[in-house]
């Protein structure tokens, strides 16, 4: 049983450590791009004019946090914490920091085979099969996402190139419980991938007030009679994800002030 309360936590975030662990950043550029992939993460980092300000902490890993210069933008740069638990905790943490709009990506395995590898998919809706989501927001089983930015992304997607997918995702805290009738039931009502934390997103962004923009590339195929691994693995086609990349950066310049 999850019990919602709409008082404000007892525990409040005081924002990213400071990498000499004292204190804490509150100037963080308002705009922040999240991603899971620490491929992706190192490549960036690699390639862009950056520095470290900050920490995200956790009891067991620490995770440098960013400011980022794209072309004529600054951003907060992270990479962002899996599972549900783990990125709300993030997001608070940056918010109070100074972020207050958010854009966070990764891999999710598609319900459709006919979805391209690494193909971009949209959530336009979240079943929230998670646990997270509910202590953030009242609002039964699904949550709208992705109500701002969707034509700026868009419009990037066209730039580029991209195929891409609008349509429901199914979050769930169990990758080793995507059963074949959980994926037929979560197909029949609308759900065209699975992952792990597009709900949680919405709701914690929702609850804060902060706005966000999430969005996947296409990995695993669960449309089979066996699981297909596709682009799951990190490095495989990391050229391709490597473009994924750059699409969330021009988002982040598209709507930074």
């Amino acid at each position: 049983m999850i019990r919602y309360s709409n008082e404000e936590g007892f525990i409040k975030p005081k924002g990213i450590k400071r990498l000499n662990n004292e204190g804490y950043v509150s100037n963080l550029p308002e705009t922040a791009v999240g991603v899971f992939s620490s491929h992706l993460y190192e490549d960036v980092i690699s390639k862009f004019p950056c520095e470290a300000i900050g920490i995200l902490s956790t009891a067991n890993m620490e995770r440098k946090v960013y400011k980022l210069k794209y072309k004529d933008k600054e951003i907060t740069f992270f990479m962002a914490g899996v599972s549900g638990p783990w990125i709300a905790s993030d997001i608070e943490e940056l918010h109070a920091s100074g972020v207050n709009k958010f854009i966070i990506f990764g891999n999710c395995g598609v319900l459709y085979s006919k979805i391209e590898d690494c193909s971009i998919i949209i959530p336009t809706k979240g079943f929230k099969e998670d646990g997270t989501s509910y202590h953030y927001v009242d609002c039964g089983d699904t949550i709208d996402m992705n109500l701002k930015y969707k034509d700026e992304f868009i419009d990037v997607l066209k730039k580029y190139n991209f195929n891409y997918t609008e349509g429901y995702t199914w979050t769930t805290d169990a990758i080793y419980r995507e059963t074949k009738e959980k994926i037929e039931y979560y197909r029949k009502n609308g759900a065209v991938c699975v992952e792990m934390e597009g709900a949680v997103i919405a709701a914690v962004c929702k609850k804060l007030g902060a706005d966000y923009f999430t969005f996947y590339y296409a990995g695993d195929n669960l449309d089979a009679a066996v699981w297909e691994e596709r682009s799951l693995n990190g490095l495989t086609k990391l050229d391709k994800k490597k473009e994924v990349m750059t699409l969330a950066l021009e988002l982040s310049k598209k709507i930074s002030r």
